[in-house]
C-alpha cells in the first residue's frame, strides 16, 4: 500500500516508521527541504526524534504534489495552524485521509476533520488520537490509540493498517468527540504545567485533571459529541498523560509560564509547536459560541492572552462559589 505522511516532525516520523514496519511503501513529506536532506544523510531525524533510525527505503519528498500523487492513504501530521494550507493539496484526493493533528481552527471553530470536509471533500476522514508520545511509539513501548470516523469501514481499515504488536488501535464512530478530547486536553496540560512551575503538588494536579474532564465533556456534548467518548483513550487517557508526563510539550510550556516567562516568547523559542497555546484561544471562543461554562479554559485564556497574573487566576478558581460536584 502506498502511504504518504505529511509532516516530518516527531509524530510524522514515528508513524512513518510504524507504517513501514507494517509493510507499507511510505513517503515522508516535510516543508523544510534541509530537514529531509539531514534525514537522508544521517538516517535519523535528530531534530525531532533523536536517537531513532529512519529506514533508508522510506522515500523523502520535499514536493507536496509529488508526495501525494500516488498515495492511497494520506496521514496528516502538521501543526493545526498549517493544516488548512497543507491539505488544500488534497482537493482531488479520493482515498483515506488520517489526521493525527490535535487542534481547533480559531476563525471557524472547526476541528481538523471539519477542515478536511472543505479541503479534501472526496476523501474518507479518520482521526487517530490518544495518549501517544512519539518517542515511546518509536521505541515500541506498548501504546493504545483510537481511530474515529463517521464511516465505520474507514475506521476499521485504518485500525488494520496501523495495528502493530506494540501499537493497539481501537475504533470509534464519534469523530468529533475524539478530536475535541485530543484538542482540549492540550489546553489543560498548559494549566498543569503552570501548576508545576508554581511548585504545586499531586493534589493540585489530580483536582485539575478531574475537573477538567468535566469541562471538556461539557464543551464536547454542546458541540454534538457523545459524553462517553471523554472517558476513553482520546479523552481521559490523553489528558492524563499530557498533564503528567515529562515528554509533554504543553505541560513544559505551562511550566515556563508558571515560572514567569511570557507565553509568546516561549512559543517563539520552541522547535515544535505546543498546540495548547493556540488552542486555548480557539477553545475560549468556541465555549463562548456554544454558551458553555468553562472556568478552567477561561482562566487559561486570561493567563496566556490577557496577561493575567497566574497566582491571581489560581485564587479566582479556588474562590468560586461552592457547588455540588456534578455541576
Amino acid at each position: 500500500m502506498n502511504i504518504t505522511v505529511l509532516g516530518a516532525g516527531a509524530w510524522g516520523t514515528a508513524l512513518a516508521r510504524l507504517l513501514h514496519a507494517g509493510g507499507a511503501h511510505v513517503t515522508l513529506w516535510g516543508h523544510l527541504r534541509e530537514d529531509l536532506e539531514e534525514i537522508r544523510k544521517t538516517g535519523r531525524n535528530e531534530r525531532f526524534l533523536p536517537g531513532i533510525p529512519v529506514p533508508p527505503d522510506i522515500a523523502l519528498e520535499p514536493d507536496l504534489q509529488r508526495a501525494v500523487s500516488s498515495a492511497e492513504l494520506v496521514l496528516v501530521a502538521v501543526p493545526s495552524q498549517a493544516f488548512r494550507s497543507v491539505t488544500k493539496s488534497l482537493d482531488a484526493f479520493n482515498g483515506t485521509v488520517v489526521s493525527v493533528t490535535k487542534g481547533i481552527e480559531y476563525e471557524s471553530h472547526l476541528t481538523m476533520s471539519g477542515i478536511l470536509e472543505q479541503t479534501a471533500p472526496h476523501a474518507q476522514c479518520v482521526a487517530l488520537s490518544g495518549p501517544t508520545f512519539a518517542i515511546e511509539v518509536a521505541r515500541d513501548i506498548p501504546t493504545a490509540i483510537v481511530a474515529a470516523s463517521r464511516n465505520a469501514e474507514a475506521a476499521a481499515a485504518v485500525q488494520t493498517i496501523f495495528n502493530r504488536p506494540s501499537f493497539r488501535v481501537y475504533t470509534s464512530p464519534d469523530l468529533l468527540g475524539v478530536e475535541l478530547g485530543g484538542s482540549l486536553k492540550n489546553v489543560i496540560a498548559v494549566a498543569a504545567g503552570i501548576g508545576d512551575g508554581l511548585g504545586f503538588g499531586d493534589n493540585s494536579k489530580a483536582a485539575l485533571v478531574t475537573r477538567a474532564i468535566v469541562e471538556i465533556r461539557r464543551v464536547g456534548v454542546a458541540c454534538g459529541a457523545q459524553p462517553e467518548t471523554f472517558t476513553g483513550l482520546s479523552g481521559l487517557g490523553d489528558l492524563m498523560v499530557t498533564c503528567f508526563s515529562r515528554h509533554s510539550r504543553n505541560r513544559g510550556f505551562g511550566e515556563r509560564v508558571g515560572k514567569g516567562e511570557k507565553p509568546a516568547d516561549i512559543a517563539a523559542s520552541m522547535i515544535a509547536v505546543a498546540e495548547g497555546y493556540p488552542t486555548a484561544r480557539a477553545a475560549y471562543q468556541l465555549a463562548r459560541f456554544r454558551q458553555v461554562v468553562t472556568p478552567l479554559i477561561d482562566e487559561i485564556y486570561a493567563m496566556l492572552y490577557q496577561g493575567k497574573d497566574v497566582a491571581r487566576s489560581v485564587r479566582d478558581l479556588m474562590s468560586r462559589d461552592p457547588k455540588p460536584e456534578n455541576l
